[in-house]
């Protein structure tokens, strides 16, 4: 057991004002959460942590998650403290244009931060991932004397983490794998925005851990550091079990005034509360942003004590690679974030006598077809990998025991797997997917959107994709989460028309992966016919290409994606009977389309062709970018029905017939100007 001292004590307080003086300078920011959680975090980040702020992306290091992100600069604090790439400048420029000191803490801004956290529960849910990816390479790569994979993921969650529905979800799944190395410090400060957290978060938390299968300890004094040292270890020594050590901390604390006041959650003290609080706990007035010099030097020995360790590690790695070439090889491969040459070899083909086959099902195939080339591809479904055909054939389950399996059963957890796939993803090492109906895309469109923003290399897999669903009726029946999808930046988003289409849809997912861009593919239910489209695979990859041109000087263009390529097609086939000559454009990806220069572009959607319809089974919202003044949008905006998916597709539209009226419609007015 460590002792405090006076210079335990400086830490602390050079953490909180940095915090404070940053805060103040912004006039914008979350001081009461730095304030009273540095002790735990100072005890965590100088005893415990295994980092090298030289090399941040050390395979080795351990995890640390700021999950209550609002916290921001206790963890700028502690970087800047630990040597990481953070000067005392940018925590002067906190919240400021071009800064590396964010509101909320950004993966790829600021070096140090691994996840992107702010949304609650989205951190807590990463480190839940963070925790599997730790497990399974290690079972992957490690060697009985060398261990190449061996470190814990840490996060500081709050109140308003646990409140979120997410925590709840990736707990129970975390607590169900028994995730031992995964360990979460609790800032229990009883505040939230609003009040005290009695107005509405009463229930038993230690009880509520403990029957999630975690391992629970308290700390009743927030600034016990032999306590929180002594929880910490004990955690550590926990296998079998994640675990949380309630910390009790008081918000503010320090301030005369604010301390556990609610209004110290989310706005600066004031330059009198500020001068109030340094007085308070014996720090002095000038200058702003103080650190001593012997709180320089002790946190300089906590990061050589982690440059020593990772030294250690690469020595020790050196030994494995001339023991264990092959794996080595593929360690680093993986830990790159690339793929091994011909990963892609066993990819299956289809032709006509395939079909008809749902795009659903020609993603398994697809999945079972890389799986042994890809040894880093997990994932699986939120209870519905039956009907998503995300399961690895002849491969084990990830669970107690057996955690380097590669299918992971998520359970009826949506927006949990959500956050652990990102998770699974940040670690790095891992090319992980998560499945389940387009329409529940919903529930964890927190998880994708923040997944974008950090561009986390993940793949969805959705499928069920229109009102093609049929008799489930509209409560499972998309028709706006296309365009949901559509409306997140830094998000691929790929409708494949058939089985081929899909092949390349999973070959451009697993390529954009590694160059960080998440990817969504929408698979139907329904089965497709294969389709004579020898382009398919430069045209997924291009997002749009022509997969039947006109049979004479082109009078219209059809654009159409997923299950309607197919309708588009029997429509030209009933133009070109009544004199016009239609032109047919399977468009997958509007993100990969407009990624294409303009050359390209314009070959395929030549502008001097005015008369353009557009078909997909959703909501025509935003697709006059390409039916163009001239054009119109044939699709569903309304909910769905329940029938038999073909009945509710002629019924609403998506048919021939009703095409085939649009493009006489719009040659016609064509001709007429």
């Amino acid at each position: 057991m460590t002792q405090k001292t006076d210079l335990d004590q400086l830490c602390i307080n050079t953490i909180r004002f940095l915090a404070v003086d940053a805060i103040q300078k912004a006039n914008s920011g979350h001081p009461g959460m730095p304030m009273g959680a540095a002790s735990m975090a100072y005890v965590l980040w100088t005893r415990f942590l295994k980092f090298d702020p030289d090399h941040p992306d050390w395979p080795d290091r351990d995890r640390f998650i700021l999950s209550a992100g609002h916290g921001s600069m206790l963890l700028y604090s502690l970087l800047h403290l630990s040597g990481y790439d953070l000067s005392l400048e940018e925590l002067k420029n906190f919240r400021q244009w071009g800064s590396k000191t964010a509101g909320h803490p950004e993966r790829g801004l600021t070096p140090g931060v691994e996840v992107t956290t702010g949304p609650l529960g989205q951190g807590f849910a990463n480190g839940v991932g963070m925790a599997m990816a730790e497990c399974y390479l290690g079972g992957l790569f490690n060697a009985p004397n060398h261990r190449v994979i061996d470190h814990y993921t840490y996060a500081i969650v709050s109140d308003g983490d646990l409140m979120e529905g997410i925590s709840a979800e990736a707990a129970s799944l975390a607590g169900h794998l028994g995730l031992g190395k995964l360990i979460y410090l609790y800032d229990d400060n009883h505040i939230s925005i609003e009040g005290s957290t009695d107005l509405t978060f009463t229930e038993d938390r230690v009880m509520r851990f403990e029957a999630q299968g975690w391992h629970v300890q308290q700390v009743e004094d927030g600034n016990d550091l032999d306590a929180i040292e002594a929880a910490i270890a004990a955690a550590r020594e926990e296998k079998e079990r994640p675990s949380l050590v309630c910390v009790r901390t008081h918000i503010g604390f320090g301030s005369p005034h604010k301390q556990d006041d609610a209004s110290v959650h989310g706005a600066p003290l004031g330059e009198e509360e500020v001068k109030l609080t340094k007085e308070a706990l014996g720090w002095p007035l000038e200058p702003e942003f103080y650190v001593p010099d012997e709180v320089r030097e002790h946190f300089r020995q906590a990061a050589d004590r982690g440059r020593e360790q990772h030294r250690r590690w690469e020595e020790d790695y050196r030994e494995y690679a001339a023991e264990h070439d092959e794996a080595a090889a593929m360690f680093d491969t993986v830990m790159k974030g690339d793929v091994p040459e011909g990963w892609d070899r066993e990819m299956p083909s289809f032709t006509a006598d395939d079909g008809p086959l749902a795009t659903r099902s020609a993603s398994g195939k697809v999945i079972n077809a890389i799986a042994s080339d890809l040894i880093n591809l997990i994932g699986g479904s939120a209870d519905l990998a039956p009907s998503n055909n995300t399961y690895i054939n002849d491969y084990d389950t990830f669970e107690p025991g057996r955690k380097c399996g590669r299918n992971i059963h998520f359970g009826v957890r949506e927006h949990a797997m959500g956050g652990i796939v990102n998770g699974l993803a940040q670690h790095g090492g891992i090319i992980p997917y998560g499945g389940t109906f387009l329409i529940f895309s919903d529930y964890m469109r927190g998880a994708i959107r923040v997944g974008a923003l950090q561009k986390a290399p993940a793949i969805w897999v959705f499928t069920h994709d229109s009102v093609g669903v049929g008799e489930d009726g509209p409560t499972h029946q998309p028709v706006e989460n296309l365009m949901a999808l559509r409306a997140i930046p830094n998000l691929v988003v790929i409708r494949p028309a058939d089985a081929n289409e899909t092949v390349e849809a999973w070959r451009a997912a697993v390529e954009r992966c590694c160059g960080g861009t998440p990817v969504a593919l929408a698979l139907s239910r329904q089965k497709l016919p294969v389709l004579e489209n020898p382009a398919a695979g430069d045209g997924v990859r291009r997002g749009a290409y022509v997969i039947a041109e006109a049979p004479g000087e082109v009078d219209a263009i059809i654009i159409a994606t997923g299950s309607e390529v197919q309708v588009a097609l029997s429509a030209q086939a009933e133009l070109s009977g009544k004199g016009v000559s239609a032109r047919v454009v399977s468009m997958p990806s509007w993100e990969l389309f407009e990624e294409q220069d303009e050359e390209y572009r314009r070959s395929v959607l030549p502008p001097e062709v005015k008369a353009r319809v557009t078909v997909e089974a959703g909501v025509t919202l935003g697709w006059c970018r390409y039916a163009g003044d001239g054009g119109v949008s044939i699709g569903i905006d309304r909910f769905g029905a329940s029938a038999p998916g073909n009945v509710v597709m002629e019924k609403l539209g998506i048919s021939a017939a009703n095409i085939v009226e649009k493009v006489l419609a719009v040659v016609s007015t064509d001709a007429g100007r």
